[in-house]
């Protein structure tokens, strides 16, 4: 429950300025105190929690930050939240949603982007979870207390990875991420802990003797530019330094867990107090009321992307969709790139901050189930499901790129763990964006970094705001949203990785290698049900893998099966969910959440001298306005099946077009210039059927 909700900042957004019916916002940030009854049957699944200490009321505490924009008048708002789950304490959705620059605290009017979700008279809503999240950056946290066992400190095994991206490193926090806390080494003694290292994921383990590494952090020597060491019982030491690409992968004894766990009941406590509770424990007034205390609220989704994403899957999983009264936290919930996972939080010694990918962490915990109805675990045999609680279950809007299925195992979300299509519950709808990358809209331009082509720039936020509309539209009012869309195995374009299976074409200069995320069967203890997890490295169990599956490619090596942005059908380039690294470490490796851009030859001598199977450019379009009609058709198809809105359809034609003219200046992602290729006639820059 909510004990009190402190304003400690208050403010106009964007300088007053009027979103519509909605009017002008304002900004609110300040801090939640909450408490949570261990002796509540829907609390006891929090991990350690009856090992957290007690307030005078025999209750856990809790304090989270919080960050609201608001209609200055509520009774001009939706009457509904808008609730971004930050991602390691970063707000996402004013970028995903209002195409706004990244922002952590948006004050004035750029910062509001479109105003979409201010247009429709949202509330939104931002609070810290993740507790061991350090400070600053205006990151969103949540204080929650260590568990002890009656008083004393509880000890266990923790395996964490360290990979660095830049030489001259030689310390890093025992976490993993300088973001967040490092659990602290119970001892110094070296005998209890183990070193590796590797350069591939897949490759052997090599110890790191004793004596190259301590229990230390890294000082510079101003005078003299040396690296010294001080003892830490929170950092890795290596004398050597570490090497840029390469897994080090360290197991120690580790102290004093916090209860992260709570970060799930802080946000189900907030959201429902939004919704449901004029005044807080003290009295002070629910800042979403009216000037009368009245409560305007009727609705709350929640928006999460990637760790978010994730966290919004395990939330609704663990139960927290129920409030401690029995009502129903959020109406639909919409995890964005969050892939077959769900979170690393409601553990002893978890660690949510890691996310298991190809090349790092691929070990950390993503457990049965992984569907959203309830399916029979072919490793184990036991039947689970995400939504498994009819009266509290949300409506979910599924979004994932093509990253998902090759860096996090998104084929999982469809699919039984064999290779066989699932059943998709009538409150679920699952949309894959064909071709789209992890990261967009962030880094919107290509580029190259570290990795073997440039990294992919397709936008889907368009297709975003019109999926949260038709979600709404669900909910609010019983309208259908469009059908799912996603690849599958019946229509054999959900397919095994090789390249035989995808049909990826063989282009010059760029490697395929059919590499992904596969999903292991492991071996994390016995008490893994009780949230305790063995952190020496897990082994393989021996009935094998989870079958993990991807798009299959069309001649042009674009996903087949999906949303087709406008750009995918009518293309000027291969767009990627995965990449490679490039040789300067861990060559071939999948290079992290980025995606690749491969385009198009601009004429047919160009594509005749390189031998590129790919039809160019002058060859598929006659001019410039030849390709913007076809655009403009695509974009009008989505139109009338709901996948785009119409307050944005102009704006991806002209993205579009900018495209078009961009592969035809003399600025060229592989560093040459127009002159140093085959001659092509200027009149296919011409707009004569635009």
């Amino acid at each position: 429950m909510i004990v009190a909700i402190v304003v400690e900042r208050k403010e106009p957004f964007a300088a007053g300025h009027e979103f519509s019916a909605a009017g002008a916002y304002e900004k609110l940030v300040g801090r939640v105190y909450g408490e949570v009854d261990p002796a509540s049957p829907l609390n006891q699944v929090i991990v350690n929690l009856d090992k957290a200490p007690l307030s005078r009321t025999g209750k856990v505490a809790y304090c989270a930050e919080f960050y609201l924009l608001k209609p200055l008048d509520m009774a001009r708002g939706s009457g509904k939240i808008f609730y971004d789950v930050v991602n390691r304490g970063n707000k996402r959705i004013l970028a995903f949603m209002n195409d706004a620059p990244e922002n952590n605290d948006p004050s004035d009017l750029e910062a509001a982007g479109n105003g979409f979700l201010m247009r429709q008279g949202y509330a939104i809503v931002w609070s810290g979870w993740q507790g061991d999240l350090i400070a600053g950056g205006h990151r969103l946290a949540i204080q929650v207390p260590v568990a002890t066992e009656r008083g004393r400190e509880i000890v266990a095994a923790v395996r964490t990875e360290i990979v660095v991206t830049k030489e001259g490193v030689f310390s890093y926090p025992l976490s993993g991420d300088r973001r967040v806390m490092s659990y602290e080494s119970a001892t110094n003694d070296k005998s209890k802990a183990s070193l590796t290292i590797r350069e591939k994921s897949y490759g052997p383990r090599i110890p790191v003797p004793d004596q190259e590494w301590e229990f230390a952090v890294a000082e510079r020597d101003v005078a003299t530019g040396k690296s010294e060491s001080r003892p830490s019982t929170r950092d890795l030491y290596l004398r050597s330094g570490f090497k840029p690409g390469h897994i080090y992968e360290f197991t120690y004894p580790a102290k004093n867990p916090l209860v992260l766990g709570l970060g799930f009941a802080a946000v189900r406590d907030l959201i429902s107090f939004l919704r449901y509770e004029p005044h807080d424990l003290e009295g002070r007034s629910n800042p979403l009321a009216s000037r009368a205390d009245k409560l305007e609220i009727s609705t709350a989704y929640a928006w999460g992307r990637s760790q978010s994403g994730r966290f919004l899957r395990d939330f609704v999983y663990q139960g927290f969709n129920e409030d401690e009264s029995g009502r129903k936290v959020f109406d639909a919930v919409a995890p964005h790139a969050a892939g077959g996972g769900r979170l690393f939080l409601n553990y002893e010694f978890a660690r949510p901050i890691t996310s298991a990918q190809q090349h790092t962490n691929q070990l950390e915990p993503e457990i049965f189930p992984f569907a959203y109805n309830a399916v029979r675990d072919p490793q184990t045999g036991k039947e689970d499901g995400i939504l498994k609680r009819p009266s509290t279950d949300p409506y979910v809007v599924h979004t994932q790129t093509a990253t998902e299925y090759w860096q996090k195992r998104g084929s999982l979300v469809h699919t039984d763990g064999k290779g066989c299509d699932l059943r998709i519950p009538g409150k679920v709808r699952i949309y894959a964006f064909a071709s789209a990358p992890h990261n967009a809209p962030f880094g919107s331009r290509p580029r190259i970094a570290g990795t073997q082509q440039p990294t992919n720039p397709l936008n889907v936020s368009a297709v975003l705001r019109a999926l949260m509309v038709a979600m709404d539209r669900w909910v609010c009012d019983g309208v259908t949203p469009p059908p799912s869309h996603f690849p599958s195995v019946q229509d054999g374009n959900l397919v095994p990785p090789d390249r035989s299976s995808t049909g990826f074409p063989d282009i010059p200069g760029v490697r395929y290698t059919g590499i992904y995320n596969r999903q292991l069967f492991l071996d994390y203890g016995p008490n893994i049900s009780r949230g305790k997890i063995e952190r020496h490295p897990p082994r393989e169990l021996g009935q094998g893998r989870y079958v993990i599956l991807v798009p299959k490619a069309d001649q042009d090596g674009n996903d087949l099966a999906g949303i087709r942005m406008p750009l995918i059908q009518v293309p000027l380039a291969t767009y990627t969910g995965w990449n490679l690294q490039d040789k300067k470490w861990a060559e071939d490796e999948l290079c992290g959440l980025l995606g690749s851009y491969i385009p198009f030859p601009r004429t047919q001598a160009e594509r005749e001298e390189r031998g590129d199977p790919r039809l160019s450019i002058e060859e598929r379009y006659r001019d410039r306005g030849d390709f913007v009609l076809k655009v403009r058709a695509a974009v009008n198809s989505m139109l009338e099946n709901g996948l785009l809105l119409s307050e944005g359809a102009e704006a991806v034609v002209r993205e579009a077009e900018e495209e078009f003219v961009e592969i035809f200046s003399d600025r060229s992602l592989d560093g040459k210039t127009s002159e140093s290729r085959p001659a092509y006639s200027p009149k296919i820059l011409r707009n004569s059927r635009a």
